[in-house]
């Protein structure tokens, strides 16, 4: 016979768990430096047109 389950203690194991994947996204978008996420945000676009002026025309 197997041991019985206690859902209760499931349940608040994934609440933890969201409640972590949550809070370290939160951590990353909240706690980054409004400078550094609009440095990051031009880098990201730099690199958008660079890879845009190298595509191939093939029509």
């Amino acid at each position: 016979m197997t041991k019985p389950v206690n859902l209760r203690q499931y349940r608040k194991q994934k609440a933890r768990k969201d409640r972590a994947e949550t809070a370290q996204a939160n951590r990353v978008t909240h706690g980054t430096p409004k400078a550094l996420r609009d440095a990051a945000e031009a880098d990201a676009a730099r690199i958008r047109a660079e890879l845009d002026g190298k595509k191939r025309d093939d029509s």
